[in-house]
């Protein structure tokens, strides 16, 4: 019987010996896990597409690498066997080193932001070609008072517990500052196209896409109807203290719906029609509305989204045109901006016949030959040009100071940081360092803020 007993004693022992190993084997797989998790995140770390955790990024990943050294200590010390120590070791040091790399680049975002806030003269210089969104106004507003931004983009992050007075008159006060200070007013940002892209809706009252319009009511009326609607929609913006509007969408609407790539531009929902004719002769009468109210409006998105397969908001992606559709494309864009006066806005797409090497909001070719080009095919078009948001991976992936770099090289005059406002300290604090290694063109940039100067002489960019 005492033998039984003791085999029994035996098995037992021998079965949780067992378990241990086995739960030992997955807690070194788990850390191993989190250790490759964690340096997987780390070239993400400030970047957009960690906003959404921004207030935790740092903390999570300093308690992450504090826990996982403490453990692969602990586990050097209990250990005897000798691969156990240097596994134990190897798991240390990295966890220490993801911690460095965490503290080093929270240090180095923390003083290109002290630089920035230091601004000197430089910064001022490019600065005033940024628009910007923020948290809260406390944190734009001595951005504004010194002259280090041009504009600030309004969206559903600055509406949280605020109504249309309260934001008035932050935006009042933002604006008395630049008086105060001799400078020209803040661009301020919207975008309120109606339909699915109404930031600032149900603040503002929410209207359906202009697309409606055309599919609605008799086509005689189709103008009146459009300029009725930008009246109503430019009057609600105007008291709120916007006067910008990234609208009128003229891409063409895609023959067919959207490809399995696109995720957010969603440019079918959009758009307007499949003809470039009443694509003009609605944002035409649309944008002339907004202006009666005192709004800028700003055709988006050159060269054109119709064709482009993939998605700009996560990938670089190309346009490959016949000459008919080109031809097509481009027209609402070059119609409405002479009818109108309207901005224009330049998406990150390429055109490899034109410019192989950048997308349309960082080409110097594309600007400076097609649209501000007196000669032949050239537009001479002399509005102002915005860049689609910089925080877009078509074109943060290479740098997000690079990207604003080559953008005011080029000839854009506004830089758009929208997704994730934190991203103006590097971009401005690696924007101007170019400026002073003699990487933007004077000339041109020169011209640009002569642009913005003259929008401010004169409203609505009427000439």
């Amino acid at each position: 019987m005492e033998t039984v007993k003791k085999r029994k004693a035996v098995t037992s022992g021998m079965m949780r010996a067992s378990w241990w190993k086995i739960l030992a084997l997955a807690g070194l797989v788990l850390a191993w896990v989190l250790l490759v998790a964690g340096f997987f995140l780390l070239p993400y770390f400030k970047t957009p597409l960690l906003y959404p955790w921004r207030l935790v990024e740092t903390p999570m990943l300093l308690l992450a690498a504090v826990i996982g050294a403490w453990f692969a200590h602990r586990a050097r010390r209990m250990h005897s066997g000798f691969w156990r120590k240097q596994e134990a070791r190897l798991r240390l040091w990295l966890w220490l080193i993801l911690g460095a790399g965490v503290l080093g680049m929270e240090g180095w975002f923390l003083w290109q932001k002290h630089a920035v806030l230091a601004g000197d003269a430089d910064m001022a210089r490019v600065g005033r070609h940024f628009v910007i969104s923020f948290q809260r106004f406390e944190d734009v507003q001595p951005l504004a008072e010194r002259g280090l931004i041009g504009g600030i983009y309004l969206g559903r992050h600055n509406l949280a517990g605020e109504d249309v007075a309260s934001l008035r008159a932050q935006i009042d006060a933002l604006q008395l500052l630049r008086r105060k200070a001799n400078l020209p007013p803040l661009f301020v940002v919207a975008d309120q196209e109606g339909g699915i892209v109404s930031h600032l809706s149900p603040l503002l009252e929410p209207l359906p896409s202009l697309a409606t319009l055309v599919a609605s009511g008799e086509p005689e009326t189709l103008e009146e109807r459009a300029r009725a609607y930008g009246k109503r929609q430019g009057e609600a913006l105007a008291g709120l203290g916007v006067n910008m509007n990234l609208a009128p969408v003229v891409d063409l609407k895609p023959a067919q719906k959207g490809d399995w790539q696109d995720r957010h531009t969603l440019i079918e929902r959009r758009a307007i029609s499949t003809d470039p004719w009443i694509v003009a002769r609605v944002a035409s009468a649309y944008g002339q509305g907004l202006m009666e109210r005192g709004v800028q409006p700003m055709v988006k998105h050159f060269p054109g989204l119709r064709a482009v397969e993939g998605d700009t908001h996560l990938v670089p992606a190309s346009l490959v045109h016949s000459p008919e559709e080109r031809q097509a494309d481009w027209f609402p864009f070059r119609d409405v901006t002479e009818r109108t006066g309207a901005a224009m806005m330049l998406a990150h797409v390429c055109l490899p016949d034109i410019d192989p090497e950048r997308p349309a909001s960082l080409s110097r070719v594309l600007v400076q030959k097609v649209l501000r080009g007196k000669e032949k095919d050239g537009w001479n078009y002399q509005g102002l040009l915005m860049t689609d948001d910089l925080d877009m991976g078509a074109v943060y992936a290479e740098g997000i100071g690079l990207a604003a770099t080559r953008a005011l090289d080029a000839g854009v005059d506004l830089l758009l940081i929208a997704y994730d406002p934190d991203q103006y300290y590097p971009a401005l604090f690696q924007t101007a360092k170019s400026w002073r290694r003699g990487e933007i063109d004077i000339l041109r940039e020169t011209e640009s803020a002569e642009r913005i100067e003259r929008h401010w002489r004169v409203p609505n960019g009427k000439k």
